[in-house]
């Protein structure tokens, strides 16, 4: 038995690897290959994203190649009649199922450490397309003449080498008021990676600001853009799903400290319009805002508790995957690996990812306990011992 074992384990990690370094391969290039071409990255851009993409993209390889490589063992055994041969020496089918079993599970572990790396992979993707600002913003106005944010706009009449011809520059802050709207005849754009800005120097020109303001400089007027401005991959504070796990019961323990202030805030506020007999101002605009910042501070808090629940769940989708296709491919008895994978995959994405996507919308939106991300694994895992039982018995 120990040979069956060591043969098992053996052909499990090796068309595991196999697999997970043919797709992530694949992933990648094509990944970082159209985000290259569309945003208009140069090779050191390219090679710097590689390091961040890589656990990105294992984090979501790393299940199908596991529920493959399972699939792949257990069909060609089935088919070959090696199941039938092992039962009829009065050993149970469970002794070839436990090895890889075992192994999805030390699989899963390192599926966990691997979401969170693969946090610090978006951070590092997203800190690369700052730093490329620059030459994401000539690569959009060399190819259709314009490059825009949420913050910045710049449409020109063409662009000679480094120079933007006729430039028309529009900055938006954060209130209602117009942009600032600069146009000149030439312009250069550059990028101080120190100070995270950008800076775009602007030649012969006028600046605009709704009808009130109007000012013409006839020499070079230097414009400094921060780079989360400037940025199309420009984020506001550090999402949940982007902070590493040992960071986030600090992060919920700072998150509702702050809710608890703004509610005293708000409760004090309220209790001092009440006392003074100022009822009409209970109605102005600002009440409305306090409250939908506290909205947020509560929409985050439960993105921020589910956030360790969904990593765990991720993580241990390939366990319940080799759970349920290890049974499925011995009972289907084809060697065609295609087939087993196949027959399995269709069940988990009909009914796996609906429960994960519903258990984690309910779950961040606090409608539901962090626990119920849980869910999908639970009912998949339900299904292969049901199904191992199954294969043991008949």
């Amino acid at each position: 038995m120990r040979r069956i074992t060591r043969y098992i384990l053996a052909e499990f990690i090796k068309l595991s690897v196999v697999m997970s370094v043919c797709m992530t391969a694949g992933m990648i290039f094509v990944v970082v290959g159209q985000e290259a071409i569309r945003q208009g990255l140069g090779p050191t851009a390219v090679v710097k994203l590689l390091p961040y993409a890589l656990p990105v993209a294992l984090a979501y390889v790393v299940p199908g190649t596991t529920l493959f490589a399972a699939c792949s063992i257990y069909g060609r055994m089935s088919a070959m009649n090696e199941v039938t041969a092992i039962k009829s020496l009065g050993i149970s089918p469970m002794a070839l199922l436990w090895p890889s079993l075992l192994f999805a599970f030390a699989v899963s572990l390192g599926a966990v450490w691997l979401n969170d790396v693969a946090a610090w992979g978006r951070i590092g993707l997203k800190r690369v397309a700052l730093e490329s600002a620059e030459q994401i913003a000539y690569g959009m106005l060399r190819s259709s003449r314009s490059y825009s944010t949420d913050r910045l706009s710049i449409n020109v009449k063409d662009v000679q080498d480094h120079v933007l011809v006729r430039p028309t520059v529009k900055l938006y802050e954060d209130d209602d008021s117009p942009p600032i709207v600069l146009t000149a005849e030439f312009a250069e754009i550059d990028t101080d990676a120190e100070r995270d800005v950008l800076l775009i120097s602007m030649t012969n020109g006028e600046i605009e600001r709704g009808d009130s303001i109007r000012m013409d400089f006839p020499d070079t007027e230097l414009i400094e853009v921060p780079l989360s401005n400037a940025s199309r991959k420009a984020g506001g504070a550090l999402r949940p799903a982007d902070t590493a796990l040992r960071r986030i019961p600090g992060e919920i323990i700072s998150q509702r400290i702050a809710l608890e202030d703004l509610e005293r805030t708000l409760a004090a506020d309220v209790a001092y319009q009440l006392m003074t007999g100022e009822f009409a101002e209970l109605n102005d605009e600002r009440w409305s805002q306090q409250q939908g910042a506290i909205a947020g501070g509560e929409a985050r808090l439960s993105r921020l508790q589910t956030e360790p629940w969904r990593r765990w769940a991720n993580g241990f989708s390939c366990f319940a995957f080799v759970l349920v296709g290890a049974p499925l491919a011995v009972r289907m008895r084809s060697a065609d690996v295609w087939t087993s994978f196949i027959a399995c995959f269709l069940p988990i994405l009909i009914v796996y990812y609906p429960l994960l996507a519903y258990g984690v919308d309910l779950s961040k939106s606090g409608d539901l306990p962090p626990y119920s991300v849980w869910l999908a694994n639970v009912v998949m895992m339900a299904a292969g011992c049901f199904m191992i039982r199954r294969t043991i018995r008949h």
